[in-house]
């Protein structure tokens, strides 16, 4: 599996390609977090996002599909005794319904096959309500060109479904049915665009 291959790396490529918005996602996800939430993460990787979670929640469960991805989220996050590290497919999520009050996945829908159906899931477990947090990458420039760490990845073996730029992600969540949607974009090399969808009560 690609990630497998990538975790031990991963952290050192961000910060060194795009360190300014890879630390700036995770504070931007934070501000949405509430000190009474209980939190699931789902592809949380490194654990680049979770760290800034883990101090603003009462309890967050990071997952990921990648169990050497889960291994660096661990060491990252041995320091707060309000998380659960877990192995878990976001396409299938193992929870009930309106399980969680915040429900995270960073920069994963461009990376799924069928990515609609993939936000479905986030959005059942997540309370009424309550909101899901979907940062992605915007890859796409103005002049229509691909970020260079997008081509890194895909020689390496990392395979890109869909590639954004602002308008186009905006796009996306509107022609999935989602209209109570707010975005927020970290700007820096590689921007990130938050989707912050509310769910319906």
């Amino acid at each position: 599996m690609f990630w497998n291959k990538v975790a031990f790396a991963y952290d050192f490529f961000e910060n060194t390609y795009n360190g300014k918005v890879y630390a700036n996602t995770g504070k931007t996800v934070a501000e949405q977090i509430d000190t009474t939430d209980e939190v699931l993460e789902c592809a949380c990787g490194t654990g680049a996002i979770s760290v800034y979670i883990a101090p603003k929640c009462k309890h967050l469960t990071a997952t990921d599909f990648s169990p050497k991805m889960l291994k660096q989220t661990e060491k990252k996050l041995r320091r707060f005794n309000n998380v659960e590290i877990r192995p878990l497919d976001m396409t299938k999520i193992d929870y009930p319904d309106n399980s969680f009050d915040k429900v995270v996945a960073g920069n994963v829908i461009h990376l799924l096959d069928n990515p609609v159906a993939a936000i479905s899931e986030l959005v059942r477990v997540c309370k009424p309500g309550e909101k899901v947090v979907i940062p992605t990458y915007i890859n796409i420039y103005s002049n229509g060109k691909e970020s260079v760490l997008v081509k890194i990845f895909e020689k390496t073996g990392a395979n890109f479904k869909k590639q954004f730029d602002i308008e186009s992600y905006k796009a996306f969540f509107k022609n999935a049915g989602y209209k109570n949607v707010e975005y927020h974009l970290v700007e820096g090399k590689m921007p990130c665009a938050v989707a912050v969808i509310t769910k319906n009560v």
